[in-house]
């Protein structure tokens, strides 16, 4: 578990592909010194494990459904990435609860200045979008980000400068793909509400919700 506060930006000294998946290695700072073999540790929002550390770098086992539903098959030597250690029960919850289990990978559409902050908009399968709401969260390459404007295929994001000057996403543009990951607590909504069809689902939600004791 995570909370999209990216520590620091990491720079891949490896990549190496072995059937079914591959593997890498990235140098880091911070990170490298409280991580340890096993420990899962957020690579530009992917869930990855400690399988070695070696002259401040660590080095991570990629799985082909990883490679499948995420943008790191695309990683090239010298590029950087988002890194965070994963959530101590002593530590703060800045952003929001991150899984690290990527939904998808969108890809960026414009990005224009607005003052000293970026507005980026992103284009998103509908059902990663279907799961967003307007001022809700949404985990983009492991940053938490709050939605902004929201349509069927697209949604918006506003970058602050100093979450531009220490995430990858400063530095993205127009065609730059980006890991995708809604927030979880909509996704257990949205499973609930697919339970049966034949019921009236706003009922049964409203019903479930006032059982829980939120309202």
């Amino acid at each position: 578990m995570f909370t999209g506060i990216i520590i620091e930006m990491g720079e891949v000294l490896s990549f190496t592909r072995k059937a079914p998946g591959g593997s890498i290695g990235v140098r880091a700072d911070i990170v490298f010194r409280d991580a340890s073999i096993g420990d899962s540790i957020s690579i530009n929002g992917v869930c990855l494990t400690v399988v070695e550390k070696k002259g401040m770098v660590l080095y991570f086992d990629i799985s082909n459904e990883t490679m499948r539903s995420t943008n790191l098959g695309t990683l090239k030597k010298g590029q950087k990435v988002n890194l965070e250690p994963s959530l101590r029960p002593d530590g703060k919850i800045g952003g929001h609860f991150v899984t690290g289990h990527v939904d998808g990978v969108g890809t960026i559409i414009s990005k224009n200045k607005i003052g000293d902050a970026f507005k980026i908009v992103i284009s998103a399968p509908e059902d990663i979008t279907g799961l967003l709401v307007e001022k809700g969260s949404v985990a983009i390459d492991g940053i938490s980000l709050t939605v902004v404007d929201l349509s069927e295929r697209e949604f918006s994001v506003v970058i602050i400068p100093h979450t531009a000057n220490v995430t990858t996403i400063g530095f993205k543009g127009p065609g730059d793909t980006v890991n995708l990951e809604a927030d979880i607590i909509g996704k257990y909504i949205a499973r609930f509400l697919k339970k049966d069809r034949n019921a009236n689902k706003e009922q049964r939600l409203m019903s479930a919700l006032a059982k829980a004791g939120i309202f």
